[in-house]
């Protein structure tokens, strides 16, 4: 398999001694709900883990929060609550959200507040190595004392500071030094430190959590296009000054930006559709075709009706896995051979899935033909329900998919009705009761000023 590197600008064989792959991914700021963008890298990378395994190699997925900075020290306290709450509510959400989205789940998902401790340990041994230093603002890393800062993002360091915005400190050393700690303000949540109270710079929290949880040097690191520069270019000075071992990442991997018109989609510009609420509108089989349809490494721009358009296709693929019958034939055998050996090429081909959902749809053509020949198409169907599962796309239970139709749609309209009515009217005991049962049924309520939206659960899912 070959994947496109960053850091080389191009594409390499994936070349693993043994049959573990780490991967590090780099999570969500949890200071808001998160939006289809978000959905957008969750899919890739999950899809990547998927074919990985699928090949048969044992991928061990860590996935980060960064559960403590400006924005979310901001928002908790618009809304009255610590940064904690903030996290646990919007983490919680998020998760749902990735199992609606048939998302497999991270081997684990280290919090930044839940590794002090490491961070500590490496910002020490920074500073012993002169790499660091301390100031009233907190602790800077030296970006003039190391070789090749920028080889992940192609800039000289002379080109950072002609090009860049960052207001004059001349607390620091050199513009371009970047927070590892930063000292308290009053009424921020703080940690205990050697250089006084304080927190976490955003860069030094993913070194801290990557290595703990998966060594010195990772075979994938993962994330949006948006994090080549600053943030995993200051990931990679900082964890190899610190390790001594090099590379940090034997690969970097970023995918494209879901855009709206022509602005990238960010919670900061306002432009954002929430993954929640697409999915009370379409299926998850289709979102995920909308977003694999383009290559991983393309901007992708958002549209509804290219959605719907996905939910047709979806469709299709029912319909000849609904089929039974015919009679046996060797004549199915070589060619679902030869559309699994497309599917692998296409995947293996820097995780090709725009051809790779081509080669699925021939496949769905090439059983049609065989139903119309009275062919038994039972292994065809195998193979397909196969493919289709290393994108995520779960055919096997179309009524997760169809339960939204004539009789589910309508009734969860009286019922929601009848709560927006008993919440207005306070009998919130009667409309927490609705809520409760429909919840131990698969079913989640979400208030707003306007109504209840609805959404499916996995069952005894927390």
């Amino acid at each position: 398999m070959k994947l496109y590197n960053t850091l080389t600008r191009k594409q390499e064989i994936l070349s693993i001694n043994n049959n573990i792959i780490n991967m590090y991914i780099c999570g969500v700021t949890p200071y808001a709900s998160s939006h289809i963008g978000h959905a957008m890298s969750s899919v890739v990378f999950d899809v990547l883990r998927r074919y990985l395994e699928f090949k048969g190699f044992n991928v061990n997925h860590i996935q980060n929060f960064t559960d403590i900075d400006d924005k979310m020290i901001q928002v908790a306290s618009e809304l009255g609550i610590s940064t904690v709450e903030l996290a646990d509510n919007n983490i919680k959400s998020f998760l749902t959200e990735m199992d609606l989205l048939n998302n497999l789940r991270a081997k684990f998902y280290p919090r930044a507040t839940e590794e002090i401790d490491k961070i500590i340990e490496i910002i020490s041994n920074l500073i012993s190595k002169d790499l660091a230093y301390h100031n009233k603002d907190g602790v800077y890393f030296r970006v003039d004392k190391v070789e090749n800062y920028g080889k992940l993002s192609r800039r000289t360091l002379k080109d950072m500071i002609s090009g860049s915005r960052v207001e004059v400190d001349e607390n620091k050393e050199n513009s371009m030094d970047f927070a590892l700690w930063k000292s308290k303000k009053s009424g921020e949540p703080f940690w205990n430190s050697p250089w006084g109270d304080g927190r976490p710079g955003w860069h030094i929290e993913c070194s801290a959590m990557s290595i703990k949880y998966l060594g010195n040097t990772i075979d994938i690191h993962g994330g949006g296009q948006d994090l080549i520069f600053p943030h995993h270019e200051n990931e990679i000075v900082q964890s190899e000054a610190f390790t001594q071992e090099i590379p940090f990442s034997k690969f970097w991997l970023h995918n494209g930006l879901l855009r709206m018109g022509s602005d990238k989609m960010s919670k900061s510009v306002g432009n954002i559709v929430l993954i929640k609420d697409v999915l009370n509108k379409f299926s998850s089989n289709a979102v995920r075709m909308f977003i694999l349809s383009s290559h991983y490494r393309s901007p992708l721009d958002y549209s509804e009706d290219n959605i719907m358009g996905k939910e047709n296709s979806i469709k299709k693929l029912y319909k000849v896995l609904e089929h039974t019958g015919g009679v046996h034939s060797n004549e199915i055998n070589d060619l679902l051979e030869s559309r699994k050996q497309q599917f692998i090429n296409a995947m293996d081909d820097d995780l090709n899935t725009p051809r790779a959902i081509a080669t699925i749809f021939d496949l769905s053509k090439d059983l049609n033909q065989l139903i119309n020949k009275n062919i038994d198409i039972t292994e065809g169907q195998i193979l397909l329900n196969r493919l289709t599962n290393v994108l995520g796309i779960e055919l096997t239970n179309k009524n997760k998919e169809s339960d939204k139709d004539l009789y589910l749609e309508p009734l969860m309209s009286i019922l929601t009705d009848i709560r927006f009515e008993l919440r207005n009217k306070k009998e919130f005991e009667l409309a927490d009761k609705i809520r409760s049962g429909l919840y131990d049924l698969g079913i989640n309520l979400e208030d707003n000023p306007k109504g209840t939206r609805w959404n499916f659960i996995e069952k005894g899912q927390s």
